[in-house]
């Protein structure tokens, strides 16, 4: 999952809480916390990059996430989650998550999610000027 020169600057730093609900019965963040955080740092990125005019116009639903787990994370844990927009096909987008404590890399993410018209709710393709603000040409 590197991240290349020129996606580094189009990436998304996203800053994650762990609340105490987060913790399971063996004392660290359930394995499903990770799917909401990546709903939420990917979901956040979309409405950081992208004009409010499409923001507006397009819902985002997830199609598959990928997760390889690799470290536990714990109650007081700063966690940060970087999301790299890798590619556009129709109306399909693939961000690459990777969460981390630190240096350490708690968990990769792979996702595949579905852009949506937002009034007909059918896969609506995104402008080639909203595509570049998230992946060079």
């Amino acid at each position: 999952m590197g991240v290349s020169g020129a996606q580094a600057s189009l990436m998304h730093l996203h800053p994650l809480a762990v609340a105490p609900a987060d913790i399971d019965h063996m004392g660290h963040v359930n394995n499903a916390v990770y799917l909401s955080w990546v709903q939420e740092a990917v979901v956040a990125y979309w409405e950081k990059v992208a004009p409010a005019e499409a923001v507006g116009r397009h819902l985002w639903v997830a199609l598959k996430h990928e997760i390889t787990y690799r470290r536990p994370a714990f109650l007081d844990d700063a966690i940060i989650a970087t999301v790299v927009a890798e590619r556009v096909q129709g109306a399909r987008a693939f961000f690459s998550t990777l969460i981390k404590r630190g240096e350490e890399v708690l968990a990769e993410v792979q996702s595949t999610w579905c852009s949506l018209d937002s009034d007909t709710r059918r896969p609506s393709r995104l402008a080639r000027d909203v595509v570049s603000r998230f992946l060079p040409d």
